[in-house]
C-alpha cells in the first residue's frame, strides 16, 4: 500500500457528506483506529450535540470542538471524522494540517436526499428550506473545506466502499516522499 508514517487522516466537509460512514472503514483498510469527534464531545459532555447546542450556544460548542480536535490530534494513526463546522475555525487548522485531510463533497442534491428529515442536526433545526440552507453553509465554508490535502468530489451516489477505494487512491498522490541522499 502506503507509508502514512502514523499521520492521523482527518475527513471533512458539510454534515451529512458520509465523514461518520467511511470512517471506520477507511481505518480498517489502513489498519488505524476510528473516532468521531462528535462521538467524543457527546460522551464527554453527556449530552447529544443537539442538546449541547441548545443549552450554551454555538460559540461555546465551537470551543469544546476545538477542544477535542486539539486532544485527538496529539495521536497517531487514527481516522477522525470531524463535525461539518470543524473546519470554519482558523485555529483548527493547525490541528488538521498536522495529518492529511480529506473534503467529501457531495452535490447539494445528495445532502438534501441523506438529509431530509434528519432531525438531529440543530444547525439545520430553524431551516425551512433544506436546500436553500445547504447551500447556505456550503458557500460560507467552501473556501475552508479547499484547504484540505484531497477534494473528493461526489457527484452520484456511491456506496461507502466507492468512496473509500477513491481515497486510497488519491493518497498516494498527495504523499511526500523522501529523496534519497547521495553517499
Amino acid at each position: 500500500m502506503f507509508d502514512l508514517q502514523g499521520l492521523n487522516i482527518y475527513p471533512i466537509g458539510m454534515m451529512g457528506c458520509g465523514k461518520s460512514t467511511i470512517g471506520p472503514i477507511l481505518a480498517a483498510h489502513l489498519g488505524y483506529g476510528f473516532l468521531d469527534t462528535d462521538t467524543t464531545i457527546e460522551k464527554l459532555v453527556g449530552q447529544s450535540i443537539a442538546e449541547l447546542f441548545a443549552s450554551v450556544g454555538e460559540p461555546e460548542f465551537r470551543k469544546i470542538e476545538t477542544q477535542v480536535l486539539a486532544e485527538v490530534s496529539a495521536y497517531t494513526r487514527l481516522v477522525v471524522a470531524t463535525g461539518g463546522g470543524i473546519a470554519i475555525e482558523r485555529e483548527n487548522w493547525n490541528h488538521l494540517h498536522q495529518g492529511l485531510v480529506i473534503w467529501l463533497d457531495p452535490s447539494i442534491d445528495i445532502l438534501v436526499e441523506r438529509l431530509q428529515g434528519d432531525t438531529t442536526r440543530p444547525i439545520l433545526a430553524t431551516s425551512k428550506d433544506l436546500q436553500s440552507k445547504l447551500e447556505q453553509l456550503l458557500a460560507e465554508r467552501r473556501h475552508r473545506y479547499s484547504e484540505a490535502d484531497i477534494h473528493i468530489q461526489i457527484d452520484r451516489p456511491l456506496t461507502a466502499d466507492e468512496i473509500v477505494a477513491r481515497i486510497l487512491t488519491a493518497i498516494p498522490t498527495v504523499l511526500k516522499t523522501p529523496i534519497p541522499i547521495p553517499d
